[in-house]
């Protein structure tokens, strides 16, 4: 039923390049999801998620510092080797530093055709967010239509927006099918459909996503259940770790990160002003640890996933020297406590020790009282 997800996952380049070929459109690479896709989408540009192999890598060390976390040396070692020698473009829309050098790093030394940084305030708590995202987008719109040699119509936006957020409906549609007592897709399914939507052609993604719907209410779920385990930190699309924790007697049910849930939870509200309206949405999703200040507005929503899909325990993980995850890790142990909501801490590498995590993540289960586990 997932295949098709999987098929994408495992051969994202072939199907990018082949999208290029039989479209005629370029192709554009995102290196975080605060990147507004709906405008690449309304200027027939197909956004690609730029992401890691988890394969060690010895390319990086004369462009980006070692003490940097391992996601942006992995991502940037894929540009290095060549893996994205089809891109039109490069984008980042500011994330932290370390993700900046990545990009920084791939314009000089990868070199695309085009690239853009899209400014985007960091404190998306501030009154003037919005607004001052909207006069920046209104700069990339200028950018897409340099790239484009053509107008940006507000009927594009409105197609763009409308495409972006049928797909992140859909998403919803499927996850609600992880909140029963026996879920009908595992966490390792899950992934594979909501990771792949950051390179898929979102028609395409939207219209496997209804075939799986179609078929998941009849589904037949032969697995235990096990511990209902919500992950939550870092991006993560680690196939063998996702693959480990449902290996030993649990489910991931619900996930907080930057291809998981953060990247699809919300949608652009529709309204006269289209950039305004796409400005509102991204300052107002689910947020990354980066511009989730001076209150941390995203404990409150995580807390709520825990409720609404019965979680019984959380696994924190965090990209080895990832400064903004590591300031959020103590207060957010806290407040699962305050909830009496158990937590294990993992720290992610480029590649994962997996029988290392495996030893910890059992034991994990064993305490929180996972009766599938022995």
């Amino acid at each position: 039923m997932f295949t098709q997800f999987q098929e994408w996952y495992d051969k994202r380049h072939e199907y990018a390049k082949d999208w290029k070929q039989r479209t005629g459109g370029k192709v554009m690479g995102c290196f975080c999801s605060y990147v507004p896709e709906e405008m690449l989408v309304a200027g027939n540009i197909l956004p690609v998620r730029i992401l890691g192999s988890h394969e060690p890598q010895n390319v990086t060390e004369p462009y980006i510092f070692g003490m940097y976390c391992p996601f942006c040396r992995d991502v940037l070692a894929q540009g290095l080797k060549g893996r994205y020698d089809y891109l039109d473009g490069i984008t980042l829309s500011q994330s932290c530093i370390h993700l900046r050098q990545s990009y920084v790093a791939w314009r000089e030394h990868v070199g695309v055709p085009f690239d853009y940084y899209l400014y985007m305030p960091n404190k998306v708590q501030a009154r003037a967010a919005t607004p001052y995202l909207k006069s920046e987008l209104v700069k990339y719109k200028a950018h897409i239509e340099e790239i484009n040699g053509r107008e940006l119509t507000d009927a594009d936006l409105d197609a763009g927006i409308a495409a972006v957020n049928r797909n992140r409906e859909l998403m919803h549609k499927v996850y609600e099918f992880r909140k029963g007592d026996t879920p009908k897709l595992t966490g390792l399914e899950a992934m594979y459909m909501t990771v792949s939507s950051t390179w898929i052609d979102k028609e395409e993604h939207s219209a496997e996503i209804e075939k799986v719907l179609e078929q998941l209410p009849d589904r037949q779920v032969t697995r235990d259940t096990g511990a209902r385990l919500m992950l939550v930190g870092s991006e993560d699309d680690d196939v063998s770790f996702i693959d480990m924790i449902e290996s030993v007697g649990a489910t991931v049910v619900v996930d907080d990160h930057c291809t998981g849930t953060r990247y699809f939870w919300n949608s652009v509200v529709p309204d006269d002003d289209r950039l305004m309206a796409i400005a509102d949405r991204y300052v107002k999703r689910p947020p990354c640890p980066t511009k989730d200040w001076e209150e941390r507005w995203r404990f409150p929503h995580i807390l709520e996933l825990c409720k609404n899909f019965d979680v019984q325990g959380a696994v924190i993980i965090q990209q080895k020297f990832c400064d903004p995850h590591e300031c959020d890790i103590m207060p957010l142990r806290e407040a699962f406590v305050k909830s009496d909501i158990p937590s294990l801490f993992l720290e992610f590498d480029v590649t994962v020790p997996i029988g290392q995590f495996k030893v910890r993540v059992e034991a994990f289960l064993e305490m929180i009282g996972s009766e599938d586990l022995f």
